[in-house]
C-alpha cells in the first residue's frame, strides 16, 4: 500500500476544515465592527439553509457527470473566489459595509462550501479503498487532521494583526486567510488520484440524495420522536459558533477584564472546543456500548445545558475557568450528539435507505435545525437582550438557550423509549 496516499489526504482534509475555521468562529466580530450585529444570526443561518439541498445536487453532480476530486477543486474555486471577493469589498467599503453586498457575496462562498464537506470525505474514501485501506480503521486518524486544520486558522486569525494593530479575527481579513486557503485546496484537488463517476444506473436521484426516501422512517414511533429531538437540539449547534466570540470580545469594554489575555485572544480560548471534540469522538464507542442511545443522547442534551450556562455564569477574571469548562464540555455536547445520533440512525435503517437515513438526520439538524435556532436566538433572544439594549445582558441569553436545552433534555427522557444498547431492529 502507498504511505503516500494518506499524507495527501491529511493535506486535504487540513485545508478543507481550515476554510472554516478561518471564519466560522470569529465572523460575529467583524458583523459586529461594522454595525451587523443584529444580522449575525442571519449568516450563520445561511449556512443551514443551503445545507438543505446543495449537497444533494453537488453529489448528483459527482455520482454522474464529474469525477469528485475535480469537483471538490471547482467547488473551492467558486466559494475561495467568492470569499475573497467578499473580503476585498469589506477592505473598500470600511466601516460602511452594506449588508445587501456583502451577505450575497458570503452566501455564494458557503453554498459551495457547505458540499466539499461531504465531498472531501467521498474523495477519501473512494481513494482509501482504491489503495487497499480499510476506511473504518484508517479514515479516522485523517480526518483529525481536518480538525487541526480547523484550530490552526483559529490561531492565525486571532494571533495575525492588520497594519493598524487589529486581529484578523476583528476585521475582514479573515476572509481573505479563508478564501486563500480555498483556493489552495482548489489547485491541490486536481493533483489528487482520480475518483471516477459511478455511472447513471448506481447514482442516486434528487429525492434519494436529499433524503425523502427516508421520510419512511416517520411511520415508526421511536424514529419519529428521535428525529423531532435531533431538529430541536440541532437548534443549539451554531448559536455559540456566532455569537460566542462577540460576547467574550464585549468585555473589553468592562474596565475589570479590558487587559485580559483571554479576551484578547478569544479565538484561542474558543479553539479549546475544537481540541474537545477530538477527545469527545475516543468516548464514543465507549457510551454507546454502556449507554446506549437515549443515554448518550441525554449527556449531549446536559452538556448543551453546561455548554451555555457555564458561559452566562464565567468571565476573563475570575471565573474564566467557568469558560474553560464550558469550552471542553463542547466535546461531548456536540460529539455525542452528531456523531451518536448518526451511528443510530445507520443501525436503525434497513440498507435500502441508509443513505437517505442520513440525508434525513443531516436535514433535521444541521439544515433546518440550525436555521431555526440561529434566526431565533439572533431575533428574540440577542437582539432584544443585547444589541438593542440600553444595559445588555448576555448572561440572560445564555441561560435562556441553557433553559431551552434544559426543557429538551426532559422532554426527551420522558418521550423517547430507550431501544436498548443494541443490536437495534431495522426500519424500513
Amino acid at each position: 500500500m502507498n504511505k503516500a496516499v494518506r499524507i495527501r489526504l491529511i493535506l486535504m482534509n487540513f485545508l478543507q476544515w481550515a476554510v472554516w475555521g478561518a471564519y466560522l468562529t470569529s465572523m460575529g466580530n467583524y458583523l459586529a465592527s461594522i454595525g451587523l450585529a443584529e444580522k449575525i444570526g442571519l449568516f450563520y443561518s445561511m449556512q443551514g439553509i443551503v445545507s438543505i439541498f446543495m449537497p444533494a445536487i453537488i453529489g448528483i453532480i459527482a455520482d454522474r457527470y464529474v469525477p469528485a476530486q475535480r469537483l471538490l477543486g471547482i467547488c473551492h474555486l467558486i466559494a475561495g473566489a467568492a470569499m475573497v471577493a467578499a473580503g476585498y469589498y469589506g477592505m473598500s467599503a470600511g466601516s460602511d459595509a452594506r449588508f445587501g453586498t456583502l451577505f450575497p457575496l458570503y452566501a455564494v462562498s458557503v453554498a459551495f462550501y457547505m458540499p466539499t464537506i461531504a465531498l472531501s470525505n467521498s474523495v477519501a474514501f473512494k481513494i482509501l479503498v482504491k489503495n487497499g485501506y480499510d476506511t473504518v480503521r484508517d479514515f479516522p486518524p485523517i480526518r483529525v487532521f481536518g480538525t487541526i486544520g480547523f484550530i490552526c486558522c483559529m490561531f492565525l486569525v486571532n494571533l495575525l494583526r492588520d497594519g493598524n494593530g487589529v486581529q484578523f479575527q476583528n476585521t475582514y481579513n479573515q476572509f481573505f486567510v479563508s478564501g486563500a486557503a480555498g483556493l489552495l485546496l482548489f489547485l491541490y484537488s486536481f493533483t489528487l488520484p482520480s475518483c471516477p463517476c459511478a455511472g447513471h444506473g448506481k447514482s442516486q436521484t434528487l429525492a434519494e440524495a436529499l433524503g425523502i426516501k427516508a421520510f419512511s422512517l416517520f411511520k415508526d414511533r421511536g424514529m419519529a420522536t428521535f428525529f423531532l429531538f435531533s431538529m430541536l437540539l440541532g437548534v443549539a449547534l451554531q448559536i455559540t459558533n456566532g455569537f460566542a466570540n462577540p460576547y467574550i470580545s464585549h468585555f473589553e469594554n468592562v474596565p475589570e477584564f479590558k487587559d485580559s489575555w483571554w479576551v484578547e485572544y478569544s479565538n484561542i480560548l474558543i479553539s479549546i472546543s475544537q481540541m474537545s471534540e477530538t477527545l469527545g469522538i475516543l468516548l464514543i464507542p465507549f457510551a454507546m456500548r454502556f449507554f446506549g442511545i437515549k443515554k448518550v443522547m441525554l449527556i449531549a442534551m446536559v452538556a448543551w445545558v453546561f455548554r451555555f450556562g457555564l458561559l452566562g455564569l464565567g468571565n476573563p477574571g475570575p471565573g474564566v475557568w467557568m469558560l474553560i469548562l464550558s469550552m471542553l464540555v463542547y466535546g461531548v455536547a456536540f460529539d455525542f450528539f452528531n456523531i451518536s445520533g448518526a451511528l443510530y440512525v445507520e443501525q436503525r435503517s434497513s440498507d435500502g435507505i441508509k443513505s437517505s437515513a442520513q440525508g434525513l438526520f443531516m436535514l433535521m439538524t444541521n439544515g433546518i435545525g440550525a436555521t431555526i435556532g440561529t434566526l431565533c436566538a439572533q431575533e428574540f433572544v440577542v437582539n432584544p437582550l443585547v444589541i438593542h439594549a440600553e444595559n445588555p445582558d448576555w448572561s440572560m441569553a445564555w441561560f435562556i438557550f441553557a433553559a431551552y436545552a434544559l426543557v429538551v433534555a426532559v422532554l426527551f427522557a420522558l418521550l423517547f423509549k430507550d431501544p436498548g444498547k443494541g443490536p437495534y431492529s431495522k426500519v424500513a
